[in-house]
């Protein structure tokens, strides 16, 4: 029988909130952190609003030596890592090296190190090599920075899928588990609200160009324009059950189910994969559709990839038959971590009996959602299912199961 994987640790850096007990009670009651960017000049693109986290001062987190070797995702990531163990009640050196792994998901960090890179090509003119590696090697950085500040010497590996991806990593840090390693530090986290990260994330064309904050991010809405993007993410503990159990560990809930799939081809006349994805991953956890309590949905923000995911979730739960929230409206899409986000807010949601709501949304008719809006709901809840996309077609749904 497979082990079952179970977190134990959270460590949470959002615009609404830095640390896991800041974000939780400002989602709670429907806080946003969205506003205008202070991180550059936004004056000069059509986006200018973003979800920034606030008060994160790398010095007061992380020692000075690691401050020249790493952007602000990296520093992020390194803090929630370290907030997660303490979470967990975990000591890594008091660890064997190889009982402890890293896993985590990445997609559009690297721009700020990157940009830094392209100043000292203009300035210098033979730095180009690393201008156009530092996409690569911070694929792999904030893995390998977790892992060598906590002597972690296990399995270690990055998923690039975009939003999907912190949904994906914690599935591959689960595979790790079932073959016996006892601990895998998961999740994502993700920044890039820099210039170049700014008009590399304009080109996909999904931002939403409103500048008022309550109208900029409306997902299931008849106003829906696009998304805005922010930084953040959360890092995990995941543990073997019996073992986390065995040390007087606190668990927050068990990876219960897991399914991914690539859309087809656009022109194809093939149906997209998401209703696919939360199938495989009911059947994974063997729950009836009825058997799951909550949605946190994706929440694309545009129109045609909102009506996909409603007929998703319609299909499978029928009209209006499961609670559907998108708690990101209040931090903004965060590429690899908001996956990773929206599964630790699905967690704190069975811990606390509670659907956060999904803030400023109307949401149409036409979509026939149980749309949790404008106020948090008060549930009996005992799983939760997350959905996740990410730009190429990536697919995921994982459903997670209250301690």
């Amino acid at each position: 029988m497979n082990a079952r994987a179970v977190i134990t640790g959270l460590g949470v850096a959002a615009p609404n909130g830095l640390g896991t007990r800041d974000f939780w009670a400002a989602t709670r009651v429907g806080k946003s952190g969205i506003g205008r960017i202070t991180r550059f000049d936004p004056d000069g693109y059509p986006a200018r609003l973003a979800g920034e986290v606030p008060g994160f001062v790398a010095e007061d987190h992380l020692p000075g030596r690691l401050l020249p070797q790493t952007d602000r995702m990296t520093q992020l990531a390194l803090a929630a890592a370290d907030w997660a163990l303490t979470d967990a009640g975990v000591d890594p050196a008091e660890r064997s090296p190889y009982d402890m792994g890293v896993i985590t998901a990445s997609a559009s960090g690297g721009f700020e190190f990157g940009e830094g890179e392209l100043r000292n090509l203009w300035s210098r003119g033979s730095r180009y090599v690393s201008a156009y590696q530092s996409f690569a090697w911070f694929y792999a950085v904030n893995s390998g920075q977790i892992s060598i500040r906590n002597g972690m010497k296990g399995p270690s590996g990055v998923v690039v899928s975009d939003q999907a991806g912190g949904l994906d990593a914690v599935a591959q840090a689960r595979r790790q588990i079932r073959k016996g390693v006892p601990l895998i530090v998961t999740g994502g986290v993700d920044a890039s609200i820099c210039p170049w990260g700014w008009v590399a994330q304009m080109a996909g064309g999904r931002l939403s160009t409103r500048q008022e904050a309550s109208r900029a991010y409306l997902p299931f809405d008849e106003e829906a324009n696009g998304h805005v993007p922010g930084e953040g993410g959360a890092i995990l503990v995941m543990e073997e059950a019996v073992a986390a159990r065995a040390r007087g560990a606190r668990v927050y809930g068990e990876i219960a189910g897991y399914g991914a799939t690539i859309d087809p081809a656009p022109g194809s006349g093939r149906p997209a994969g998401l209703r696919k994805a939360i199938e495989l991953a009911l059947a994974d956890a063997d729950l009836e559709p009825s058997g799951i309590d909550v949605v946190f949905a994706d929440a694309a923000g545009v129109a045609e990839l909102d009506r996909t995911e409603a007929e998703a979730i319609g299909a499978v739960f029928g009209p209006r038959g499961v609670p559907v929230t998108a708690p990101k409206t209040m931090t903004g899409r965060l590429h690899s971590g908001g996956a990773a986000l929206d599964l630790a807010t699905a967690l704190l949601s069975l811990q606390d009996q509670l659907v956060p709501p999904t803030v400023h949304v109307e949401p149409a008719a036409g979509h026939a959602l149980d749309l949790v809006v404008s106020q948090p709901r008060p549930a009996r809840l005992r799983t939760a299912l997350v959905l996740a996309r990410g730009y190429g077609g990536f697919n995921s749904a994982m459903a997670v199961r209250a301690a």
